[in-house]
């Protein structure tokens, strides 16, 4: 059989991820683009800048120029508009923690990625010690600060009292669902861990009259009732199918007819193949947690009417994200 024609080219890039992820993580540890926030600088500059040796910043630099993410204007760097913004620590929208998460808990899961894929992750991410919380709990939170301001934005809280936000993580869902609505008070529910973060970012954002914070473990215990509008924002592709349905049983034991759940997740086309982000999602929750996977929209829309809900609608959010709404019958 003739291979006349047909590149390896497509292989030879995905293998290559590694190192465009490595160099990235490495530049944004180094401090690279905060060294060009507020000005380009030269090689040297930049070295002086960021502490390195010429021959290391140089490395790094062009790599980043190579993958887009710098410029290069003769012997001058600066950030990318995209840098500038995202990596760069001057704007709200910072993923350097996002980076920081990926680099120190997700890239070390992946080494062994078969291993996890025949036998389970050798830890959970549920184990961590508080340093490597604290550092997962930061990531998560920017990586999903998209998400949570396209739920704000495009959802009206103004029908609803009181938000209960299940696995609420650092209460980042919340604290921009209740700057953007007066009116609506909200409480996390979170494991004990967890929990203590979230208070923290709450009283930190000057939320904390109308954002409470209870501890909790929802495998274990059913939610706080009294709460019209309930959130499950990336949870979902943490558990098993039977381990869902539980939860959805739980969940709407407290909660009155009528009330509303926001299902925020990575929800895929019925093959599980699209959008292509959650399709390599379903890798990440299978690195680090037991029964972790995607679901579709049609998995989601079996589930619900058997744990008593109704199904409203599916609409997108950012990204893969994408949110389904049902109602308690």
């Amino acid at each position: 059989m003739s291979n006349h024609g047909i590149s390896p080219e497509p292989i030879m890039k995905i293998a290559s991820g590694f190192m465009s992820a490595k160099h990235l993580f490495a530049a944004s540890q180094l401090g690279l683009f905060e060294a060009l926030a507020d000005s380009p600088a030269t090689l040297e500059a930049l070295a002086a800048r960021t502490g390195l040796t010429p021959r290391s910043a140089r490395i790094s630099a062009d790599a980043m120029v190579a993958l887009g993410l710098l410029e290069r204007h003769g012997d001058t760097y600066r950030n990318s508009e995209t840098a500038a913004t995202f990596l760069a620590g001057r704007t709200p929208a910072d993923l350097r923690p996002f980076l920081r998460f990926w680099d120190r808990l997700s890239y070390p899961a992946w080494t062994d990625f078969a291993s996890a894929l025949a036998k389970g992750p050798s830890k959970e991410i549920f184990d961590l010690d508080s340093e490597l919380q604290e550092v997962a709990s930061a990531g998560i939170e920017a990586i999903l600060t998209g998400p949570a301001n396209a739920l704000a934005g495009g959802y009206d809280f103004e029908q609803h009292r009181r938000l209960l936000d299940i696995g609420g993580g650092t209460g980042s869902w919340a604290i921009v669902a209740a700057r953007r609505y007066p009116g609506l008070e909200a409480t996390v529910f979170e494991l004990p861990n967890v929990a203590e973060v979230a208070r923290r970012r709450i009283a930190e954002a000057g939320l904390s009259h109308r954002i409470d914070v209870k501890a909790g473990d929802v495998t274990k215990e059913a939610p706080p009732a009294g709460h019209d509008v309930l959130l499950m924002a990336n949870l979902v592709h943490y558990w098993s199918p039977l381990q869902n349905l539980k939860l959805l049983k739980s969940t709407r034991t407290s909660a009155e007819r009528g009330a509303r759940l926001l299902l925020a997740d990575f929800w895929t086309n019925a093959t599980h193949t699209e959008p292509v982000m959650a399709a390599l999602m379903a890798g990440e929750f299978a690195a680090h947690l037991k029964d972790g996977d995607v679901y579709s929209l049609d998995e989601i829309k079996q589930w619900l009417p058997e744990a008593g809900w109704r199904f409203v609608e599916h609409r997108p959010l950012a990204g893969p994200v994408s949110l389904v709404i049902a109602e308690a019958e």
